[in-house]
């Protein structure tokens, strides 16, 4: 029996194949799928990863190297431990991509990385909780409000939030972790506020036991993330966020090896005064982080997003029309 699949459409002949037109005849091919976005995104993979190729003379032996440390990437990845994110974190291209992606103005708040510490089993709770039981901690009380555009708070906006310990370990480098720790998801409350009780977070290295530890050892790299509170914010009609909040000063600001930072998220601490102390039941002298996040709507970003996407694209001479914020071939 023949075990060949039914092909449903004709199919386009392919030339001889020569190091010339290979990615002419790959592309010919892929032409047949229907989604324009998909055909234009693989359609431009291939043209790069190619001229990559060609550009450096890859060897097979190098390419054998490059897909055995893909694999190991892989290897190494659990539901609690994202390798991949973490080395597209430290090639830069998760920055990249959340900045193309949710591009901004400069009267709402950047984002930056995701990182590969997020989980999605923290508590849901109230203003106010603690999110650690660290007892070597230097407290931090974070108070912060969500507007919009004109400056009018958002209330009932999702926050959720994660940091390290004083020690730079997040819980889920624990191996014995039991429970989520230093993580939380919140509500802003009618004035568009929210608060909560963490620490002053403190720099550490991001995972170098694995194979993008050892990329980053082989380009004499180190692996020290400057210390931050990571926010995420979600409600329906704004543009999700994705941003962290960085204090002043730290030793690894200006190096930091997933290409987080940027000045607009850089902070400076005060200390809770007697009128917020009484207010949140906070004490006195507690380092404070106060910061106003500015959400884009859904309209906004996607106006940023276009225009962005249009400027970008006249600039490389490619001939494209925006369909939902995202260019396709423009074949007319």
């Amino acid at each position: 029996m023949v075990r060949a699949k039914p092909v449903l459409h004709s199919i386009p002949p392919m030339k001889d194949l020569t190091t010339e037109n290979i990615t002419e005849n790959v592309n010919l091919l892929n032409s047949q799928c229907d989604d324009p976005r998909t055909r234009f995104l693989v359609e431009r993979l291939v043209v790069h990863l190619h001229a990559f190729a060609r550009e450096t003379r890859l060897s097979s032996k190098e390419w054998q190297a490059g897909i055995d440390f893909l694999v190991a990437v892989g290897q190494i990845s659990t539901d609690l431990r994202a390798e991949m994110i973490l080395l597209s974190d430290t090639l830069g291209l998760s920055m990249l991509v959340d900045s193309i992606d949710h591009p901004r103005t400069s009267q709402f708040t950047e984002g930056t990385v995701l990182g590969p510490f997020h989980t999605h089993d923290a508590p849901v709770t109230d203003n106010g909780f603690v999110l650690h039981s660290d007892p070597d901690a230097t407290r931090l009380f974070v108070l912060c409000s969500i507007t919009d555009s004109k400056g009018s708070p958002i209330r009932d906006v999702k926050c959720d939030v994660w940091e390290g310990d004083s020690k730079g370990f997040y819980d889920i480098q624990n191996p014995n972790r039991m429970e989520p720790d230093g993580r939380a998801v919140l509500r802003s409350n009618e004035d568009g506020i929210f608060f909560f009780n963490a620490v002053v977070p403190v720099p550490y290295p991001i995972p170098d036991d694995g194979p993008v530890g050892k990329m980053l050892k082989a380009l004499n790299r180190h692996p020290n993330r400057p210390g931050h509170v990571h926010f995420m914010f979600e409600k329906l009609g704004y543009d999700k966020l994705i941003t962290a909040l960085y204090p002043r000063g730290d030793p690894y600001e200006t190096s930091d090896p997933v290409f987080g930072v940027k000045e607009s998220l850089i902070v400076d601490l005060g200390e809770v005064d007697a009128v917020i102390s009484q207010k949140y039941q906070v004490a006195i002298g507690t380092k404070l982080l106060q910061y106003n996040f500015v959400l884009p709507s859904e309209k906004e970003a996607l106006d940023i997003r276009a225009s962005k996407a249009t400027e970008a694209l006249d600039g490389l001479g490619v001939k494209a029309k925006i369909i939902n914020g995202l260019p396709v071939p423009d074949l007319d």
